[in-house]
């Protein structure tokens, strides 16, 4: 009876997960205990990450392969889209960790969840597409999917930060953290929450 209990206890061991494999992004901020407040996209937001933030394109061909790839890596991938950090990924990687190192020296919380809640908040619901009927092509207002959401918002957040370096002495880790900072809030003055806010409107109006 002994040696079964042994055996048992043995199994469950080995068979439990080991914490904090894949789960510490940047090897410093656990994203095991952030939490998603929109349940839409919660289950394509993805932190894990192992080693540094460069896949190398590995999902770029697969079906919806983008959903294994973490959020962090995909919006250093928006920051160098175009502009002057068009193709330097390790100087935005830097950028963005730096920006969670003062994001946490702050306001001492895991600068994580403020940039899940930045994207939950810069996330639109709802957009408009051009339908025809007939000779007419008149806008018509869709429910955005929860894949597009997650795009549209991470697009909007790069945007916002690259954007907030142009004629100023402002850095790009500046930048990215008065980016993150405001839609986090949900302050209109962010610019992907004030192009969620304009989609939406849009969108109401065609109907």
């Amino acid at each position: 009876m002994e040696e079964s209990s042994e055996v048992s206890e043995s199994s469950e061991v080995s068979e439990a997960p080991i914490a904090g494999i894949g789960t510490m992004v940047f090897g410093k901020w656990d994203a095991s205990e952030v939490v998603c407040s929109d349940p839409g996209i919660s289950r394509y937001v993805n932190l894990r990450m192992i080693g540094a933030p460069h896949t190398g394109g590995r999902h770029a061909n697969a079906w919806f392969g983008k959903q294994d790839l973490s959020v962090t890596e995909r919006f250093i991938n928006n920051l160098m889209r175009s502009g002057k950090y068009s193709g330097k990924k390790q100087y935005c990687a830097k950028s963005l960790e730096e920006a969670f190192d003062r994001i946490n020296s702050r306001s001492g919380e895991n600068p994580l969840q403020k940039f899940i809640d930045a994207i939950a908040e810069a996330a639109p619901c709802e957009e408009t597409t051009r339908v025809r009927i007939g000779a007419v092509s008149q806008p018509k207002a869709v429910d955005s999917s929860p894949s597009r959401r997650l795009d549209v918002a991470l697009r909007n957040l790069a945007i916002g930060a690259a954007s907030a370096t142009m004629k100023s002495k402002k850095s790009l880790t500046d930048g990215i953290i008065s980016e993150i900072s405001k839609a986090a809030e949900g302050d209109v003055n962010s610019f992907a929450v004030g192009k969620r806010h304009e989609v939406e409107r849009i969108a109401a109006s065609a109907r």
